[in-house]
Parts: structure tokens; C-alpha cells; sequence
């Protein structure tokens, strides 16, 4: 395939912004839209971080006796909304079915090529932009209660230092020489370098909108309805506004993907990891780099607007409001971390993490249909966007990509 094409994508998160720049600089009609705006959804409130070191995923080993512990625990970071647990039932079966040895090392060297160089793949994309504003590089800091909560997690931390990302072991009184706003409760940090965050998620993305209009792509505000076909490929995306003709469509609309998918007669493996955060205004600390609270599981991220408490999952509909037991033990571990932090107030917040069984998401085209997926990045969305939008946009230009994609593949479901 060769030549300037028309093509719509659907979602203004990170990984529909990215799609929409690097098919605009490939020389084709883009036109971006989405019901709200810019990073509506999760690429809004993430954690903020760049997580080249998140590679492992959920369901390792052991988790399903691990699963039932946390959820039988209030003070444990997962939580389930019951009344959605039937539903979840068959997505709960497959993700359950990777929780070996060999489906991790799948996952990772699924997604080390995905994410493995993500601070470039945002400085590229942003390069000669004020976008680049937003990007910071840094160290990332893992705080442990003790030694032993460290030897815990020593399964990850061997799959990391395989993948050039060992710790650099920091405990006793050093621990609060390199970080001073480390609390009593914390005495052992591993600190791993040469990675990035994004100073405000939500204002980045705006950025990257003018970016795209800028260089000459449109952003429509509109809602996806259907598809329009012709003899199994779509000609136009049907909206509220009317018909858009296109000859692709690019499907980065996250959790809502799954319903659009549905219109094409596919039902993907896709679930809701609802993931909440805080987000502190005027901190009186804030920490040397962004960090990983491994009690309660959650980033802790300094940001130009205040200090950004992200993480927890609740497992359930991405239709229901938010709850409030995550917000709440996010507050309290927050407390048992920095015992003397004060702040004006905290923004409180939630938003879906779309994930699917195999922690891997859906990049490429849906069939012969001329749609390509871009959507399913669970944990990873803000780290693997402008990689997914510069695989999307070589794919649609006939380029092959110099990467395995099959991992990927948006009909693995189907």
C-alpha cells in the first residue's frame, strides 16, 4: 500500500494522539475525534510514569492464591465489585490460564520491544514541539518496608536485571540520605536507572492535540456509533454528526473499544482494571524521583501541578461510579509512607485501565476490515503509546514494522 489515505481515529488518549501524528507525518488525511476531548479518560489521570520496567505482568505465579488474599484483605490494593464478578468469570479463566513461568516470559519479551524504549519514543514524538515540555527523565525508586519485603519480589527482580534493569540497593541510614521525604516505615529502596515521567498526563496530551493540528491533522468532537462496510471493509465511520468516509480507521478508544468491536461482530477479551488516584496540591515534600510504594501498590509521581498518588486495581464494570475504599486506602498508605507530608487538598480520581488475559494489548488490523486496534495497553497505555501510534501508522503505509508484532494481534481473540 502506498499513497495518501483518509483515515479516522477514533480515541484521543496517548495511543489515538500518537496514531494520529505518526500517520500525519507518513503524509495521510487524518482526523482525530473523540466524545470528550484530550486524555478524557486514563491517559488523564495515570500515574505519569514512562515504566520501561513494567514488563511483568499481574498474573505471575502463585497469584491466584495471592488474588483470593488480597481481596479478602481490606487493606490489600485489589478489590472486586461483586455484583460484576460473573461477567468476569471467563476473562478471570484465561488470565488465570498465563499464570506460569512460561506465560510471564512470553508477556516480557512480548513487551520489552513495546516498551523498552519509551523516554525516545516520546522525545521523538515530540521532538521541535512544546510537548517535549512535559517530559522529564529520571531515576525510578521502589520503597520496601525491610529486606524482606524486597526478597519477596525476588521472581520480578531477576526478570528485570535479565532485561538490563538492576536495582541499586539502598537501605539503613542511607535510605533517607537519598530520599529525605521517605518516612520512618520505609528502610530499603531499589533504584533503578535511566527512565522518564510526564510532568502532567492530562496537559501533555493537549499538547499533543495542537501538535496534530499544527501539522495538519483535524480533531472532530463526535461519538462513534457503527461502521459503515462494503464488502467487508469500511468506507465510513458512523457518528452522531453523520458519516465520516475514510478509507481506515484506527480503534484507540481503550475500554470503549470493546463495544465498538462489537459492532463488527468480534467479542474481545478486554476488562475494566479501574485504577484510581490522588492528587496532592501543594505538597510540603516531594520526592528526588518518582517511586514505586510497593505497600499498597501504588506511583508516586512529582508533578509541575502536585504530587500524584496513582495505583490500585478494582475489578469491574467500567459503567459504575467510583468507589470509595481504593481512595481511601491510597490515604492511608500514603500516611504510612510520609507520616510528615501535608498538602492543601487532594483531587480524587478514577479511570479504566483496559486489560486483556494475556496483559498484552490488540496493535494491528481487525480482519481484512481496513480498522486496526490500538487499544488494551492495561498498565502500560502512557509508556507504549508512541510506539503503538508509529506501529500503526508504518502498518497502514504498507511499511513492516522491524518487530514481532504476532503477539499482538487484534484477532488473538477471536
Amino acid at each position: 500500500m502506498s499513497g495518501k489515505r483518509s483515515i479516522i481515529v477514533i480515541g484521543a488518549g496517548i495511543c489515538g494522539l500518537s496514531s494520529a501524528i505518526w500517520l500525519r507525518r507518513a503524509g495521510h488525511e487524518v482526523t482525530l475525534i473523540d466524545k470528550d476531548g484530550p486524555a478524557a479518560g486514563a491517559s488523564y489521570g495515570n500515574a505519569g510514569l514512562l515504566a520501561q520496567w513494567a514488563m511483568i505482568p499481574v498474573n505471575t505465579p502463585g497469584i491466584g492464591k495471592t488474588g483470593l488474599k488480597y481481596m479478602l484483605d481490606r487493606n490489600a490494593p485489589l478489590f472486586m465489585q461483586w455484583r460484576y464478578f460473573p461477567k468476569l468469570i471467563p476473562w478471570l479463566l484465561k488470565f488465570m490460564s498465563y499464570a506460569s513461568d512460561a506465560g510471564v516470559r512470553r508477556t516480557v519479551d512480548a513487551l520489552m520491544p513495546m516498551l523498552g524504549d519509551s523516554v525516545e519514543q516520546h522525545q521523538a514524538l515530540t521532538r521541535g514541539t512544546p510537548a517535549a515540555h512535559w517530559i522529564e527523565t529520571s531515576d525510578f525508586t521502589y520503597a520496601y518496608a525491610n529486606r524482606a519485603a524486597f526478597d519477596a519480589e525476588s521472581y520480578g527482580w531477576a526478570i528485570r536485571s535479565d532485561a538490563g534493569y538492576p536495582p541499586e540497593i539502598i537501605d539503613g541510614a542511607a535510605v533517607r540520605e537519598a530520599e529525605p521525604m521517605a518516612g520512618p516505615n520505609i528502610n530499603m529502596l531499589a533504584r533503578i536507572k535511566g527512565h522518564g515521567h510526564i510532568t502532567n498526563p492530562g496537559a501533555y496530551c493537549e499538547a499533543l492535540a495542537d501538535v496534530l493540528a499544527a501539522e495538519g491533522g483535524v480533531f472532530r468532537r463526535a461519538t462513534v456509533q457503527d461502521f459503515e462496510m462494503s464488502d467487508g471493509r469500511i468506507t465510513s465511520v458512523i457518528t452522531n454528526q453523520g458519516p465520516m468516509p475514510c478509507d481506515h480507521a484506527v480503534l484507540a478508544a481503550g475500554i470503549w473499544s470493546k463495544e465498538l468491536t462489537t459492532k463488527l461482530g468480534l467479542k474481545v477479551a478486554l476488562e475494566t482494571e479501574r485504577g484510581y488516584h490522588l492528587h496532592l496540591k501543594n505538597p510540603s515534600q516531594m520526592p528526588r524521583t518518582p517511586m514505586m510504594m510497593v505497600k499498597g501498590k501504588f506511583g508516586v509521581n512529582p508533578m509541575e501541578t502536585g504530587l500524584r498518588c496513582a495505583g490500585t486495581v478494582e475489578l469491574g464494570s467500567h459503567k459504575a461510579p467510583p468507589s470509595k475504599a481504593p481512595i481511601e486506602l491510597i490515604r492511608k498508605n500514603i500516611k504510612w509512607a510520609f507520616p510528615n507530608l501535608t498538602y492543601d487538598e487532594a483531587e480524587e480520581w478514577m479511570g479504566m485501565r483496559p486489560s486483556t488475559p494475556d496483559s498484552l494489548p490488540l496493535v494491528g488490523e481487525i480482519g481484512q476490515t481496513g480498522i486496526y486496534a490500538a487499544f488494551g495497553h492495561q498498565h502500560v497505555g502512557l509508556t507504549a503509546g508512541p510506539k503503538t501510534g508509529r506501529w500503526i501508522a508504518d502498518l497502514i503505509s504498507g511499511k513492516r514494522p522491524n518487530v514481532d508484532l504476532s503477539p499482538y494481534d487484534a484477532n488473538r481473540f477471536t
